[in-house]
């Protein structure tokens, strides 16, 4: 089948995408018509390498052990011994800059900080930029500084406090909490907001981080499961295992931060809530040399979902404000939205689309969410390429994914995109292989789906 304009059309057409053509429908996807992804396999298979040992690293396993990171389970996070590990591959120093376009709870610049190495990330989503700005407010607090004391003043000024306001309104707040532990957590934010920084902000981490625990939900998979049946804890004994968690850390954090308060200072990352598509904006304090980070997969997890309580009970008031992120924030949901103007950004974009349209999805939204996610990312790497300095390199941890069949290489897609937009890519790592879920096997058979590292340099 020739790739052609109007058999784009044509596909987009079938999905009921925006487009003012009106073309002929096709009759089938065969074999052949995966030949795009199959350049793209023999194009970067050379720079291709197994580096299964660094599978542990790609997730936030591995900051369970990590005094601070693990305090608050930002799951799509990657590792703090991940991010050391390309710093000195990249020969980082204190006159690196590094940034972090999608710096979730802040891993790369706390791991940047640590390494007396400046750095600056941004987020959309609010509560991942607050717990990056926190996490090292914690190295900052006063010496002699008892929190222990301080949850003990909090508890004894929630019992006569107003309730702070939240927004109770949207669906998930009121099924998440019973009454009585719903009006215990407004109270107890009521007496965080009154304390004086940085212990407002370093409880409110804490706070945020019992908010899931104590609720009749879980994080799994693509959304916020309600469980029923799950039992929960007192809201003041979760929030003081997570204090006693906190004080234990900062008595050992020296083995992780060698830093006087001066290099805190000095080091301590700049966060902004921003958008990578259009960094015109964003305060960089010169061009950045180095880049790791790991975008939002095009998986159709949605981060607002995920963090719905957390949002919900300190960044927004309403559920308009909540869709109000869910459509700002990159296209990686099921819920993204397309316009006229996106259209495949990539001839193997345009093929999948294609040989999704004789399959029949689960939702037929996923190409709309694919068409989405890769014209953002093509905007964020263009942009990159502006704004980074000659020779900066640049580490990006991404999933491929499978849709009834069909595979997105996704990694060798936003490869192919950076070479475009003036990179050199340097090397493709293969973090691990991960499954298929069930149905995709008993229909498909299983084939293995990498988790990459790609590794690229501004010309």
């Amino acid at each position: 089948m020739a790739e052609t304009k109007t058999e784009k059309f044509t596909q987009i057409e079938l999905f009921n995408l925006p487009t003012k053509a009106k073309p002929q429908k096709v009759d089938s996807c065969d074999v052949s018509s995966e030949r795009e992804r199959g350049k793209l396999e023999r194009k970067y298979s050379p720079l291709m390498e197994e580096r299964l040992e660094l599978a542990r690293l790609v997730s936030y396993q591995g900051n369970k052990k990590i005094p601070l990171l693990r305090l608050y389970r930002y799951k799509e996070a990657f590792s703090f011994e991940l991010v050391k590990k390309f710093l000195a591959e990249f020969d980082a120093s204190s006159s690196s800059y590094v940034f972090d376009p999608f710096c979730g709870m802040g891993t790369t610049l706390l791991a940047s900080m640590s390494q007396k190495i400046h750095s600056i990330g941004i987020d959309m989503l609010p509560v991942a930029v607050a717990v990056a700005k926190t996490l090292p407010l914690f190295l900052l607090l006063p010496e002699g500084s008892s929190l222990t004391k301080i949850l003990d003043h909090l508890r004894k000024k929630s019992q006569k406090i107003k309730p702070a306001s939240i927004a109770e309104e949207v669906k998930i707040v009121k099924l998440a909490y019973d009454s009585d532990t719903l009006l215990k957590l407004r109270k107890i934010k009521a007496a965080i907001d009154e304390l004086e920084s940085p212990f407002r902000q370093t409880f409110a981490l804490l706070f945020f981080s019992i908010l899931e625990e104590v609720s009749y939900t879980s994080k799994d998979g693509q959304f916020l499961r309600l469980k029923p049946d799950k039992l929960i804890d007192d809201p003041y004994k979760a929030l003081e295992r997570r204090v006693l968690e906190a004080e234990w850390d900062l008595a050992h954090s020296d083995q992780f931060f060698r830093l006087n308060q001066k290099e805190i200072r000095k080091y301590r990352p700049q966060v902004f809530e921003a958008d990578t598509r259009d960094l015109a904006g964003v305060p960089l304090k010169s061009a950045p040399t180095i880049i790791i980070t790991s975008p939002p997969y095009a998986n159709r997890y949605d981060y607002t979902r995920s963090y719905a309580l957390e949002l919900c009970f300190n960044f927004v008031r309403n559920f308009e404000e909540l869709k109000q992120i869910r459509n700002g924030v990159l296209r990686s949901h099921i819920e993204s939205k397309i316009t006229e103007k996106d259209s495949p950004p990539h001839l193997a974009v345009e093929e999948i689309i294609r040989c999704l349209s004789y399959k029949k999805l689960n939702n037929p939204k996923i190409p709309h969410m694919l068409i989405g996610y890769f014209c953002d990312m093509a905007k964020s790497i263009k942009e990159w390429n502006r704004v980074l300095a000659k020779g900066a390199r640049v580490a990006l941890v991404v999933d491929n994914v499978r849709f009834e069949g069909e595979m997105v290489p996704v990694d060798l897609i936003l490869s192919d995109l950076a070479a475009h937009s003036g990179f050199q890519v340097r090397k493709i790592m293969v973090a691990r292989y991960k499954g298929n879920s069930s149905q995709q096997m008993k229909k498909y058979g299983r084939v293995p789906v990498r988790e990459s590292i790609v590794i690229w340099r501004k010309k």
